[in-house]
């Protein structure tokens, strides 16, 4: 990896400020997943759509919108009906469906559990929401113990991370990003008020995880839970009410090498 850039610690947080303006806006919708959770209105469409367009999320981007658009038609644009209300012969289209390793079972498995969610256990917010006061790190791991809770191929856990095995869960950080975050640009939907935006932590990838290792923000090397707790740590001096904003910086600047020109 390159050198990192030397840019004095006073300059970094208004870099980022500027970024944030500059990728945090509604433009940013139509070439992100999150573009598939904008197809809906209503509060538990987005949920769904979100979770799993956020589970299919890795790879060429062009594939994940596609894939994501033919999941939504394969549950008849209506998916939290759709999870309520599905047929086995329903059912049984989603065999067909594959995203690089997320195949039918997969599928149809994230279905009959968000039905269980949705049916026994509040939905989809309150299966995020653990104990009061609690780390994202234990409403993730409370989600994911009632997600697997019904009798599922182990195959499909690997599609759900697992915090406490090290991964940094960046699609479901990113998923949460998305339900709570609220501030108007477009981008976000902060229709959930369970979990504070100051308790999200960064999705973190290869494009974030550089860029805050070359602006010196990050020095741990594995893109892990642990250095995702770090750089949120240091995000949260920059601002303490929403760290994450400063996800669509990182990630803009990784993606447009910014840190390049």
């Amino acid at each position: 990896m390159k050198k990192r850039v030397r840019i004095p610690q006073a300059y970094i947080k208004d870099l980022l400020e500027e970024k944030v303006r500059l990728y945090n806006t509604a433009a940013f919708v139509e070439s992100d997943p999150v573009s598939i959770p904008h197809l809906f209105s209503k509060k538990e469409d987005i949920e769904v759509a979100g979770l799993l367009a956020a589970t299919i999320a890795w790879g060429n981007r062009i594939s994940i919108l596609r894939n994501g658009r033919r999941l939504m038609e394969l549950m008849g644009d209506v998916p939290h009906d759709y999870v309520l209300n599905h047929s086995k012969q329903d059912l049984s289209r989603l065999r067909t469906y594959v995203h690089r390793t997320f195949n039918g079972s997969d599928c149809a498995y994230f279905v009959t559990s968000l039905k269980n969610i949705y049916r026994n256990h509040g939905g989809l917010e309150s299966a995020f929401t653990a104990a009061k006061g609690a780390r994202l790190k234990e409403c993730i791991l409370h989600f994911r113990d009632i997600f697997f809770s019904l009798p599922h191929n182990a195959r499909t856990e690997k599609h759900v991370s697992d915090p406490s095995k090290k991964s940094a869960a960046k699609r479901l950080c990113m998923f949460l990003r998305w339900m709570v975050r609220s501030d108007r640009k477009g981008v976000d939907f902060g229709i959930w008020k369970s979990i504070p935006s100051y308790e999200l932590m960064l999705p973190l990838d290869v494009h974030t995880g550089n860029v805050s290792r070359r602006l010196g923000l990050l020095k741990r090397k594995q893109n892990d839970w642990q250095a995702v707790e770090e750089i949120t740590a240091v995000l949260r001096t920059f601002d303490p009410v929403d760290p994450v904003k400063y996800d669509f910086a990182l990630f803009g600047m990784g993606v447009n090498q910014d840190l390049e020109k």
